[in-house]
């Protein structure tokens, strides 16, 4: 087969300050007049539910974030699906199929040449054996999470519920067994909020390696089995062929796919009725978005009294700036620089996306979370967690004792964390003073664990925390510099009594018991005139 790579192009827009639209917006419109200059009809929707929103920027700028999402600040994922039954990490659908990478070499080795055994073929793979969702949504409630997010759809195109527009679903093979219906159900035994994630806008392009054939070799130019016009029901009809230079944009993605993602995203949301819908991406095929998301908001409206309690994440800033938000912004793997005007989110992982066995002995420490975690709590965020689940569905040992981690370190801690608020500013110490780019996504590998000269700040009511993120050497104080004029009264250890302390144009030292009541970052109440 002969294999052309074209660079997609993006548009240019022209004239959008003159008629005073926001460039998504622009966007969007130039599509439409594009499409209908070229002889396309205009998409018919379907009608959306009724309630507050219509599908435009205009009317999903009067959302207003739900008090419990801004409440929560901790929920866990499971980022789980056939690419799990592998266990080689994230991105394993599209790797496979990129000649001379490390995924594409294990598979090679493994099951042989992706013309004869594509990933489809290792679907079955997946038999979700010890799959218990009650048991699981009991660790993590316990651990501190006040909501679940399971994988709706990964990039892999396989539907994680019994889907009525995709033949290629977790009921009909693999684990044959609604995945998103039994974690919702453990969720709502456990009072925890439910959420779903999204990935699928982008599978048009992100599966297109499935297209290619290897450049040299034995096997040099033949098709991979995605080629084959057989299986294009479950790789797709792209006839774009890239490599790792995945351009994550839309450009170039037809009218019928954006279709049918908004058909199988709204079959998703109509089954459901999620309290959270994650974007791997931004708020995507702008008319398509903006119906379902005003569909999305208007349902869970007519449940709450006419108010939507419904959450959106989108990892653009522009849809979620103050002002004009429609939705929640998500940072991917990253903590942004500074107290963010409006509730956010953090997700990460503690190891890859995607099961991975050379990651077991490798993730992150429960130090690590709970570092980040306060400190995005401080900058007004959430964090969302991923413990990726191996096939079987049961953690392996070195993720439960992460769990267990957390969970010991949130009994002592919980009350500086939930349903907190920041203070006047989020921190002080020697992390506090490195500033990353505002927003931006994958910096936390930048970070380095926070030590007793790291402060970070919470407030609830009349009541301001202070969590030191070390333990000082025996004799030694916490110092806060930050609080130098207020008027303290009383100062306490969450875990361990009242303490003694001294206040002055330096700041406030408090002294510390024999003992530290927890590991990792311990919290100060202080209460007192002029705090707040």
């Amino acid at each position: 087969m002969s294999i052309s790579r074209r660079n997609l192009i993006k548009s240019g827009l022209v004239g959008g300050a003159a008629i005073g639209l926001h460039p998504i917006e622009l966007a969007g419109l130039t599509r439409q007049r594009s499409r209908l200059a070229a002889g396309e009809p205009a998409s018919v929707l379907p009608a959306i539910a009724e309630g507050p929103f219509q599908p435009t920027r205009a009317s999903l700028r009067t959302y207003e974030i739900p008090a419990w999402f801004r409440d929560a600040k901790f929920g866990i994922w499971a980022h789980w699906g056939p690419q799990s039954a592998v266990g080689d990490g994230d991105w394993y659908a599209r790797n496979m199929y990129l000649e001379g990478g490390a995924q594409y070499e294990y598979h090679l080795k493994t099951y042989g040449h992706p013309s004869k055994f594509g990933f489809k073929d290792t679907i079955p793979a997946w038999k979700a054996e010890k799959f218990d969702p009650d048991h699981l949504m009991g660790l993590y409630k316990k651990a501190g999470a006040k909501y679940f997010m399971t994988m709706g759809v990964h990039h892999d195109n396989f539907d994680l519920w019994n889907s009525r527009h995709n033949p290629w679903n977790a009921v009909n093979m693999g684990p044959k067994k609604d995945i998103v219906g039994m974690w919702k159900q453990a969720a709502q035994r456990h009072g925890l909020r439910f959420a779903i994630s999204d990935h699928l806008w982008i599978s048009y392009k992100w599966f297109s390696s499935s297209k290619g054939s290897d450049a040299k070799g034995a096997m040099a130019g033949i098709p991979y089995d995605g080629a084959d016009p057989k299986n294009f029901d479950y790789y797709g009809r792209c006839e774009e062929v890239l490599d790792g230079d995945l351009e994550w944009n839309e450009d170039g993605i037809p009218e019928t796919w954006k279709r049918h993602w908004y058909d199988r995203i709204r079959d998703l949301v109509d089954q459901y009725e999620p309290d959270l819908l994650y974007c791997d991406g931004h708020l995507p095929f702008e008319e398509y978005g903006q119906n379902l998301l005003a569909h999305l908001y208007n349902q869970n409206a007519a449940k709450n009294g006419g108010k939507t309690q419904a959450v959106y994440t989108s990892k653009r800033a522009a849809d979620s700036a103050k002002g004009k938000a429609i939705c929640v912004f998500d940072v991917e793997r990253g903590v942004v620089s500074d107290i963010w005007p409006l509730p956010w989110q953090t997700d990460t992982c503690i190891g890859d996306w995607h099961y991975s066995r050379e990651m077991v002995g490798h993730y992150k420490t429960p130090k690590t979370v709970v570092d980040m975690l306060v400190d995005i709590v401080s900058k007004n965020g959430n964090l969302m967690l991923n413990i990726p689940l191996p096939a079987s569905g049961m953690p392996d040992a070195d993720e439960l004792a992460v769990l267990e981690g957390i969970t010991g370190w949130m009994t002592v801690n919980g009350e500086a964390i939930y349903a907190t608020r920041p203070w006047r500013q989020f921190g002080e110490g020697p992390s506090a003073e490195k500033k990353s780019d505002r927003g931006s996504s994958f910096n936390e590998a930048k970070r380095q664990d926070m030590t007793a000269g790291d402060i970070r700040f919470t407030t609830k009511g009349d009541t301001l925390y202070a969590f030191f993120m070390g333990w000082p050497a025996p004799g030694e104080a916490v110092n806060i510099r930050a609080l130098s004029g207020a008027g303290i009264a009383k100062v306490e250890l969450l875990g361990g009594g009242q303490l003694s302390f001294r206040q002055d144009g330096n700041g406030l030292s408090v002294q510390l018991p024999g003992h530290k009541p927890c590991e990792y970052a311990c919290a100060l109440r202080i209460t007192g005139k002029g705090l707040i």
